[in-house]
């Protein structure tokens, strides 16, 4: 059973909000409450995104250990008795502009660990539950509302909030879903046996429903069940129709391709500002870079006198992000006087062959781990990043080092095609090139382009075009915002 209590719509009581459209967005993570990806940056920076564009976003999030400790002043808003296993509460805050719906189901999300691994690093067992559980309050609210508070639409980020139209199908309200695919990598599977524990209807259980290969997929079920689809770069939309990136669900993308859009993301310039950023020493130029650099090269114990370019990853450590790859690479960046520093954690393997590397080759710095903080002093710091995915949704990665100045270096591929200009002859006479990219999951056209960024490294001329092309290149929402706008007015038909 739930019950709910009168919740004011946000920004209602002082009239601000009078003229903004109530929408519903679900996910597992929001900047800066809590962030492991990417993910959390853009369910973070929509909300004001969308306000100029006529629209209200209230986020629905997990109340994880973390999350709580950053709500005080949260108002209960919604009880439920039983949420798959335990009692919960929906949480009502306003935290640093965003309105915030918090999931607070402590049999579920008050663990130590991250939201999906535990403390050992590997997946919580019960991550279908956790996950099918914030889709299913989603659902809840977005066919009951909250007190007065109803959403024309619910846009969903992701398999951990992909079931929503599945148990939307249980309520008579009609409401208009949107999925935002940010990897399709991760579908959500697990098995047969879990359909009443998650109180899915053994019926819907088909290839034209969420079965897929045996299993119950979160994400299919979205696919197939949103009303209409995005993902986060026109490049990535076209990439997965195919089979090389579409993960198994590239039939699905196909049969629903009328209904896909490729919108690209955006980052929040007021957070991301070489000229305010309270982590770094501001500048405006590339010529200010310098004091950062040679910050960045205290902080990781290198040598800020060699005639190499300083490159930084920040990055997950995974396959997908083409890290092995780099190390192979890698000295043709060290044999030319570069220089490299690593931020970033994931696949044990892969820290410990980057660990081994930082031993035993001159000019290589590594942090395993992730520190918001050190991230932005390597922005500012980097001559380059490096960005060599074997695929790329969008990326947001190359969009920070456009905006410090930092020349990026990115496999060709998604969003990383998208948003850099490759530094080819014809690119740098115009006066347009903004980086350098090379074929994906490919070790030679990597070591070819660090060789390249190298060569351009030492020509000082062409070297400032390029950091100041990079610099002068849009990075924000605007052009995007009115994308997922228009997407909203013509789902609740609206001009």
């Amino acid at each position: 059973m739930a019950t709910a209590e009168d919740a004011v719509a946000p920004g209602a009581s002082d009239g601000s909000a009078a003229a903004l459209r109530p929408a519903l967005s679900v996910a597992s993570e929001c900047a800066p409450l809590v962030k492991t990806g990417g993910l959390a940056d853009v369910v973070g920076a929509l909300p004001a995104a969308l306000q100029p564009e006529g629209w209200a976003l209230r986020t629905l999030l997990p109340g994880y250990r973390a999350v709580l400790a950053q709500c005080d002043g949260a108002a209960p808003v919604l009880w439920l008795d039983d949420l798959f296993g335990g009692p919960a509460r929906v949480l009502a805050v306003t935290l640093g502009g965003l309105d915030l719906l918090i999931l607070d189901a402590p049999h579920l999300f008050d663990r130590e660990g991250s939201p999906y691994l535990d403390a050992s690093g590997n997946d919580w067992v019960d991550n279908d539950l956790r996950f099918a559980a914030l889709s299913f309050v989603g659902a809840q609210i977005a066919a009951e509302g909250l007190g007065g508070w109803q959403p024309e639409l619910v846009h969903l980020h992701d398999w951990q909030a992909a079931l929503v139209p599945e148990y939307l199908r249980s309520y008579a309200h009609d409401v208009p879903t949107i999925l935002t695919i940010h990897n399709i990598a991760f579908h959500g599977l697990t098995g047969y046996e879990r359909l009443a524990a998650m109180r899915l209807d053994p019926e819907r259980f088909t290839p034209e429903g969420f079965e897929y290969y045996g299993h119950i997929s979160a994400l299919k079920a979205g696919l197939m069940g949103a009303t209409k689809l995005t993902t986060v770069s026109p490049s990535y939309a076209r990439e997965l129709e195919t089979p090389a990136f579409g993960m198994g669900l590239d039939g699905v993308i196909r049969s629903r391709r009328a209904d896909l859009s490729g919108i690209l993301n955006g980052i929040d310039t007021a957070v991301w500002n070489p000229e305010t950023d309270p982590m770094i020493r501001p500048f405006r130029t590339p010529r200010g870079k310098a004091a950062n650099r040679a910050a960045l090269c205290a902080d990781f114990g290198l040598s800020p006198d060699v005639p190499g370019p300083l490159a930084v990853v920040v990055s997950r450590l995974s396959g997908q992000k083409g890290l092995d790859l780099l190390l192979d690479a890698l000295p043709a960046l060290t044999d030319r006087g570069g220089q490299l520093a690593l931020l970033g954690a994931g696949a044990r393997p892969l820290e410990n062959a980057w660990l081994a590397a930082a031993r035993d080759m001159p000019g290589v710095s590594v942090r395993i781990g992730y520190d918001e903080a050190l991230s932005h002093r390597m922005y500012a710091g980097a001559d380059a990043v490096l960005v060599p995915s074997r695929f790329e949704p969008c990326g947001l990665t190359q969009l920070y080092a456009l905006r410090y100045g930092a020349v990026p270096v990115v496999a060709q591929t998604g969003g990383l095609a998208d948003t850099v200009i490759h530094a080819n002859d014809a690119a740098l006479r115009r006066g347009v090139a903004t980086g350098l990219t090379h074929a994906p999951g490919d070790a030679a056209a990597l070591r070819h382009a660090l060789t390249h960024l190298c060569d351009l490294y030492a020509t000082p001329g062409i070297w400032t075009t390029l950091q100041r092309n990079a610099m002068k290149q849009p990075v924000d929402w605007t052009a995007s915002s009115p994308q997922y706008a228009r997407l909203y007015n013509n789902l609740t038909g609206s001009a």
